[in-house]
């Protein structure tokens, strides 16, 4: 039994969307507990509960010892705001748990994987569950939490570090106590509703603040606002440019974003999940 505690360190789920996650984990993955702590469906104007009761339940999943990993429930702003204390407060039995999300809570994954806690795993968030492709997602993290590796981003080949990130997410880390060391690392970044010259912006940003990167890949960018003139290079374009500018290896596209073709990407080198 992996026993699978679910928390919202930025922004609330809906208990109809909780439900949808607990009904496809018992009738596909009985192997698997899942829990929602309560403050999930907490609400303090945009955030799941303040600070500090978004803080708490953070700490509540990780320092528990019957539990084997944490789930993030969802991205949207706000996990930046706890990320530093939460570390700061994680103990002996934190260290030995999966922690998965992505977007918004790759401020948690940097902070957690620049401290040496735990693992840190981009993946899709149980607020996916009531789409038939949000649930193919969920699915993948369900049976990396098994150990079932088939949903790893196919690029990752064990024996070179990789981590992966929203870009204006890694934008806003880089600078502050939650940025990891990336060096070495093939790094993959995705983007959603940015307009194209601010995906250009934050390029422009990270390749003057990155260090020396094994090679950066490129996931989806989706829900690209129309400008009232054209920028004149397309995502990939500009993510060529930039990692030309500043001697980044360009090695091509990652299956990672705000799609339902979103894989999972374990940080570091790939390994299979830490459960005691």
């Amino acid at each position: 039994m992996t026993n699978i505690a679910i928390c919202a360190p930025a922004t609330p789920i809906t208990r109809e969307q909780a439900a949808a996650l607990e009904a496809l984990v018992a009738a596909e993955f009985p192997a698997h507990r899942v829990t929602f702590h309560e403050q999930c469906f907490a609400q303090a104007g945009h955030f799941a509960g303040d600070d500090l009761v978004r803080l708490s339940a953070l700490l509540d999943c990780a320092n528990d010892p019957a539990v084997d990993a944490v789930w993030f429930a969802k991205g949207g702003y706000g996990s930046n705001r706890i990320a530093e204390a939460a570390v700061a407060q994680m103990n002996s039995h934190a260290r030995a748990k999966s922690y998965v999300g992505f977007s918004d809570c790759g401020y948690l994954l940097a902070a957690l994987y620049r401290n040496g806690i735990g693992q840190s795993v981009h993946g899709s968030m149980p607020v996916s569950a009531r789409s038939e492709g949000g649930r193919e997602a969920l699915r993948r993290v369900l049976r990396w939490f098994e150990g079932n590796t088939s949903g790893v981003e196919p690029s990752l080949d064990g024996a070179t570090p990789a981590a992966a990130f929203n870009l204006i997410t890694l934008a806003m880390i880089s600078g502050t106590p939650l940025m990891p060391d990336l060096s070495g690392h093939v790094l993959m970044v995705e983007e959603v509703s940015e307009h194209l010259y601010a995906i250009d912006r934050l390029f422009f940003h990270l390749s003057g603040v990155l260090p020396r990167l094994k090679g950066l890949r490129l996931g989806s960018v989706t829900n690209i606002p129309e400008n009232y003139v054209e920028f004149g290079q397309n995502e990939e374009e500009i993510a060529q440019y930039w990692c030309a500018r500043a001697g980044i290896p360009y090695l091509g596209r990652a299956e990672i974003g705000h799609t339902s073709a979103n894989k999972v990407v374990p940080f570091g080198l790939a390994s299979p999940p830490q459960h005691h």
